[in-house]
């Protein structure tokens, strides 16, 4: 060892700290011997520990972890970090010869401030994420709700209500207490029993939650067995035109208040919430009054009316579709007249086929007090289809059906239709004479009437081109055509309406098979067996041309 190296070796801790110029340094310095005692301090090292002097204990006059760092552990000595007040510091130890250690005190509360506001953000904008993953999720809004009501009590509060418009005492409302489940029913309330909730409701901005006494909270707001409400937050669900309802939120006395940030917080936690809520509503509106338009525009159920079977098939050229272009009705008679079937098919497809389809239908049934005059009824509805300025066609088949002894009477007319077929008893497939032009085209029509009598056990069948221009088969490619449906009618000798319309339906379908087509429609008359008995010489069964 030479001189030098001898010479620092015994100088005293003290001197090797003043060399280093630790007192006036700018950042706190803190000087502990090997025994824990301290030495010495520098002035900003005073101003975070008051109390500090030397000779004194870290553990008493400095902070505990501090003095808990300065045991060296197991692996040696490193940085440590720790609050004093409201400031936190990043400790770097410098040991010496004798077992002393210099803390070197570097401040890092902004540091530290700036990490947690970014952890609490971070944590806030997940929170809204799967706000806005749940909520879409779903266009109930009875659901919608619930899931606000989870995730309100789940994150922001120790409870949540959802508030929507409702009556003037009758409210829907979803509750839910962190850690159980979210509750939907209707209360009846008073919106002014609690501060903010009646103007929340209207869509008005929020009261502050300083504003709101927790004590006057309604007993209905408070949860059984939540304890004693510490604040309330009361702040609306914006919705898409109109308020989407109002957002409650509960916390405990033992919790802190909801603080300013938190308050912006939840609005923009209603924001989302309420313009979910408010699509989901919207989209329950919509479909509730697309379900009641399409009511209108669905075929009807059928059944056996005055004696005489009816069934019928439906099938709209998209699958994906309940309406389309194709129609049938039954108008029953009344005071035992004759019954009235109407077939028809509007050119083209899907909704806008539908629309017209509808328009045809009301038309018909407004001229139902002249059913026994097929041509007119016809020539009045191509009358109000040319005034309607719409280029669609439509092509419709009348049947006004009666019963007759142990027969069915039928008095057919078609505009522009497929001629009926009639399947009788021996299987034998007639093709009933009945033409006429195409309604909505041309300023005048022709129609012609043709009678029909079917014996029991017999069918007349109304059909529209679905059926006949059903492209698929084996190959693919092929079209189902005529011969092909006498070949399916014939076997359906002697069944009931219902199977007739169920197997010509079934074929085609099986011939289509996943390809695309048209609207398919098939209505099966059945004049059924064993009703009535038939005068002697009456075989029931005749054709003839009005």
């Amino acid at each position: 060892m030479n001189v030098v190296e001898t010479s620092r070796a015994v100088r005293r801790p003290a001197d090797v700290r003043e060399d280093t110029g630790w007192a006036s340094a700018p950042c706190p310095v803190v000087s502990v011997d090997a025994g824990g005692t301290l030495l010495a301090l520098n002035e900003p090292a005073r101003g975070v520990f008051p109390a500090a002097a030397a000779g004194g204990a870290p553990a008493e006059v400095c902070a505990a972890w501090l003095a808990g760092a300065h045991r060296p552990p197991v692996g040696g000595r490193g940085p440590v970090t720790g609050r004093v007040g409201d400031r936190s510091f990043e400790a770097h130890p410098v040991d010496h010869a004798d077992g002393a250690v210099t803390w070197w005190l570097v401040e890092d509360t902004d540091l530290r401030l700036a990490r947690e506001a970014l952890r609490v953000e971070r944590q806030r904008a997940a929170v809204l994420g799967e706000v806005s993953t749940r909520l879409l999720t779903s266009l109930n809004p009875e659901r919608c709700m619930q899931v606000t009501a989870e995730l309100a009590a789940g994150h922001l509060a120790d409870a949540a209500w959802v508030v929507a418009p409702g009556g003037r005492r009758d409210f829907p409302v979803t509750r839910c207490v962190r850690g159980g489940e979210a509750v939907h029913e209707r209360l009846r309330i008073d919106p002014d029993e609690v501060a903010g909730l009646a103007e929340a409701l209207e869509g008005f901005p929020p009261v502050p939650a300083r504003w709101i006494e927790p004590s006057s909270a309604p007993a209905w707001l408070v949860p059984e067995g939540f304890g004693e409400v510490g604040s309330i937050v009361v702040t609306p669900l914006p919705g898409h035109g109109v308020p989407a309802g109002a957002l409650i939120l509960l916390r405990r006395t033992e919790q802190r208040v909801f603080t300013d940030e938190e308050e912006v917080f939840a609005r923009l936690f209603a924001a989302r919430a309420g313009a979910a809520i408010s699509s989901a509503r919207l989209f329950a509106q919509q479909m509730s009054i697309t379900d009641t338009l399409l009511r209108e525009l669905l075929p009807p159920k059928l059944h056996r009316v005055d004696g005489v079977e009816f069934a019928g098939r439906y099938r709209p050229s998209l699958d994906t579709e309940r309406v389309g272009g194709d129609f049938y009705d039954i108008h029953p008679a009344t005071g035992g007249g004759e019954s009235l079937v109407v077939l028809g098919d509007v050119c083209g497809k899907g909704l806008e086929a539908a629309v017209l389809t509808g328009k045809v239908r009301t038309t018909l049934q407004a001229l139902l007090p002249l059913a026994s005059d097929h041509p007119r009824m016809l020539r009045l509805l191509n009358d109000a289809l040319l005034n309607n300025h719409d280029t669609r066609f439509v092509t419709v088949a009348l049947a006004s059906v009666a019963r007759v002894d142990d027969g069915v009477r039928l008095r057919l007319t078609t505009g522009g239709h497929l001629p009926p077929l009639v399947v009788r008893a021996g299987g034998e497939v007639e093709e009933v004479p009945a033409h006429g032009t195409l309604i909505g085209v041309l300023p005048e029509i022709e129609a012609t009437t043709v009678e029909v009598v079917l014996g029991p056990g017999e069918t007349c069948l109304l059909y529209t081109d679905g059926i006949t221009e059903a492209v698929g088969g084996p190959l693919g490619g092929e079209m189902f055509g005529e011969d092909r449906l006498h070949d399916v009618l014939a076997a359906c000798a002697g069944m009931p309406a219902d199977a007739v319309a169920e197997h010509v339906h079934m074929v085609a379908s099986q011939w289509i098979g996943g390809g695309s087509h048209d609207d398919i429609a098939v209505l099966a008359i059945t004049a059924p067996r064993g009703r009535r008995q038939a005068p002697v010489g009456d075989h029931g069964r005749s054709t003839r041309t009005a």
